[in-house]
């Protein structure tokens, strides 16, 4: 029993480091590589996985979480062995059961983590068990006897564990298709362009070839991008392709590996290689495309966990070559060379990280040919303000992927926005053409034909956009406005109370159901759905500002005053609610306060005709007054 533990022990060693120099080591090393990302923005998916996420915006660390249990797993595992060499200990059932419980918990954070069980049983049979394939394939072959007597075979304890790691297993993948059904997620042809290829001698080929970019990624990671589907990597279409090369370059090192993991006659090095391969392969078996499709060609998070089986191999390979050569100091200083130049690459990479500029900008060099990086730079210019910029960008993106439906309607919406209402049409009625359930390219589309004076056609692409997308509060909010254009009122204010009632806080339904009211005479009714939305939106000045104004046609003057002041103070600069307060004082017979505010208003908008006018006709009426006082 004491052999074993001291094997394990030799297997997984301590660090040769007390534990906490150890840890402030790694520690240190850590910020050193990431210091530069902890106070940058939330960028890319980190919008609608952290910042937009209302239940919780754990989900943006699912591989980190992963990760943490996969290896408490792992440890939970080993620690199964450790306690069944104690004397009295309890079984190392309980160890086993907590080892599978974590693995689930892996599971529920990232799919990738229910690998571990199968790491576990690798672990369990090759490197604890020393089962030795070579011996058994010779003993196959020559039909020996003994083969009857491998310890394995009658080790009841490790077949016990096998057995629970395998109904532990089937209970993880039975209660998830429980929940989620068997079916898997929908993709697209440009999210996985490999695995829609008719041709399976040609999917087999591109699978290995992004095998071979992952095993590079992990060699040397200086091309590294955060998306890489789009045509980002062009389809290999021929065996003639020089990319080919990377393919047997892979599994020649690869096959190398695995026949001294199995075959070698030094025991020890057998079970360093299986482990180190059982990292780095099996965490990677299910991004590989070999039981079902996945969403993307290569991501380099699913690298995470096989990352620290290519650390074992690298290490154990430097610790090889060390025993064989004299120069020790050389190859400590190549592991130090490796180890600052992987430091040096997070640091740059860590700041690329810190906002959506630098980290789209980034990936042009790696993937030009990505139509995702130029619509990303493109929206990210949009958001700034630069139009022309941003433009270019997307017209860019159209021509990379011509059925790019995301990047026509944004293209499409700025367009709208410069008055090239010809061309924003064409683009968004391409885009529901190529997908007809893409409700937001409808409801653009309703804008621009709304636009253009095509109001039968508007309407119809705005219900389109409902039917694709029944809780849509700003496709109802359009369809007010395009009704309030035709004068049909009621239709408008069914519209925009449909809006509310999906959006609580859609400020400008509200808005335009208060103004609409009150145009229309309708006081009582305008009042009492501003006073309804302002308990909704207490802190809006444009509900006040609004409520405010029918409030003051209705003389309930104090009340409306009160808004107005409040509705400044939130929004000083803003000429028009200066303006209407003045009018309020006008009609009041504060016709110094309404002077004041006249006069504020006109500072802010020195064009404002009607503010002009009423100046002018207050300032003659104070003329007249001192005349008269005169």
């Amino acid at each position: 029993m004491a052999e074993l533990d001291a094997d394990l022990d030799h297997i997984l060693p301590s660090s040769i480091l007390a534990p906490f120099r150890a840890k402030l080591v790694v520690g240190f090393v850590s910020l050193v590589c990431f210091a530069r990302s902890y106070d940058g923005d939330f960028v890319f998916d980190d919008s609608e996985a952290i910042v937009n996420n209302k239940v919780a915006g754990v989900v943006g660390r699912a591989d980190l979480l992963c990760a943490l249990f996969f290896l408490l797993s792992f440890l939970g595992y080993c620690k199964a062995f450790r306690e069944s060499n104690k004397e009295g200990s309890p079984s190392s059932t309980f160890w086993v059961l907590l080892s599978i419980l974590l693995g689930a918990v892996a599971m529920l954070c990232k799919e990738q983590g229910i690998t571990v069980l199968g790491l576990n049983a690798v672990f369990d049979i090759l490197v604890i068990g020393k089962f030795n394939v070579l011996e058994i394939v010779q003993k196959v072959l020559h039909k020996d006897k003994s083969l009857e007597n491998i310890s394995m075979l009658r080790n009841g304890g490790l077949l016990f564990r096998v057995t629970l790691l395998t109904l532990g297993g089937a209970g993880m993948l039975y209660t998830r298709w429980k929940i989620m059904g068997t079916g898997p997620p929908a993709f697209t042809e440009v999210d996985n362009p490999a695995s829609f290829a008719d041709n399976v001698l040609v999917r087999a080929i591109n699978y290995n070839y992004y095998y071979s970019l992952n095993a590079w990624l992990l060699l040397c990671p200086w091309w590294l991008c955060f998306d890489w589907s789009m045509g980002c990597i062009p389809l290999i279409k021929s065996v003639s392709d020089w990319r080919v090369i990377a393919l047997a370059a892979l599994w020649f090192c690869l096959i190398g590996l695995i026949c001294q993991a199995l075959y070698s006659e030094d025991g020890h090095k057998r079970r360093i290689l299986t482990l180190g391969l059982g990292f780095l392969v099996i965490p990677f078996l299910p991004a590989s495309n070999l039981f079902f499709r996945v969403g993307f060609v290569v991501a380099e998070r699913v690298l995470y966990l096989p990352s620290m089986g290519y650390c074992v191999l690298l290490t154990f390979g430097f610790r090889v070559l060390s025993k064989h050569t004299k120069k020790k100091k050389l190859i400590a200083a190549v592991v130090l060379g490796i180890l600052f130049i992987n430091v040096l690459r997070c640091v740059v990479r860590s700041g690329q990280w810190r906002s959506e500029d630098q980290l789209f900008r980034s990936a042009l060099s790696v993937c030009p040919l990505n139509a995702k990086v130029h619509y990303n730079i493109g929206k990210n210019l949009a958001d700034k303000g630069n139009q022309t910029a941003a433009i270019r960008y997307y017209r860019e993106a159209v021509r990379l992927n011509p059925k790019y439906v995301h990047a026509m309607n944004n293209l499409g919406n700025i367009l709208k926005e410069r008055n090239e209402l010809q061309e924003a049409e064409e683009l968004l009625s391409l885009a529901v053409q190529i997908q007809p359930d893409f409700a937001a390219a409808w409801m653009n589309l309703g804008i621009v034909q709304n636009s253009l004076k095509r109001f039968e056609a508007a309407e119809q692409s705005y219900r389109t956009a409902i039917k694709h997308r029944r809780k849509y509060p700003d496709c109802y909010y359009n369809l007010g406005r395009l009704y309030a254009d035709l004068n049909r009122h009621v239709d408008a204010l069914n519209a925009w109370r449909n809006a509310t009632v999906l959006k609580p806080e859609h400020s400008l339904a509200w808005n335009n159901m208060i103004i609409l009211l009150d145009n229309t005479g309708n006081l009582a009714q305008a009042e009492a759905v501003g006073r309804e939305a302002l308990e909704l939106i207490p802190n809006d000045h444009s509900l006040m500002f609004s409520l405010a104004n029918v409030l003051g046609k209705s003389q309930k003057y104090k009340e409306s005053e009160a808004l107005f002041l409040k509705a400044i103070k939130a929004n000083p600069n803003a000429a028009s609610y200066h303006g209407n307060l003045a009018v309020l004082y006008h009609r009041w017979g504060h016709l110094d306060m309404a002077k004041k505010h006249y006069e504020i208003s006109l500072q802010l908008d020195p064009t404002a005709a009607g503010t002009k006018e009423n100046y002018g006709l207050l300032r003659r009426k104070l003329e007249q007054m001192r005349k008269k006082d005169a």
